[in-house]
């Protein structure tokens, strides 16, 4: 994990925040460590699952690479969730074949999100 942190070093487009105390400047630490250990671990899966291949076709501007979280969120970025309605559970439309691939290596059934 501590290769990691530079995923989250360097400018980001985000908006400055005042914390008036250590309780809170401790708790967004910790949910940046949190989501930081969550994108390792969706890396980690997916090239667990993937193995012994290296790289992961279609990934990379339609070709293939080795799978990188950074990668793997861009990939899932444009999925879209039909939220429940009228008591059927919500549910992922049909992902196109990159989408449906990288959910299937996660073990996520897009017709039950959790």
């Amino acid at each position: 994990m501590e290769r990691r942190y530079n995923t989250i070093k360097g400018p980001r487009a985000v908006a400055p925040m005042f914390l008036k105390n250590n309780r809170r400047i401790a708790a967004l630490i910790t949910v940046i460590c949190l989501a930081l250990l969550i994108f390792c671990l969706i890396e980690r899966q997916v090239r667990l699952v993937i193995a012994p291949h290296i790289k992961l076709d279609g990934l990379y501007a339609g070709r293939p690479a080795k799978p990188t979280g950074r990668l793997i969120f861009e990939a899932l970025a444009r999925l879209r969730l039909i939220p429940a309605v009228n008591g059927q559970p919500p549910g992922i439309p049909q992902p196109p074949p990159l989408q449906a691939r990288l959910l299937d290596l996660l073990g996520v059934d897009p017709t039950r999100p959790r």
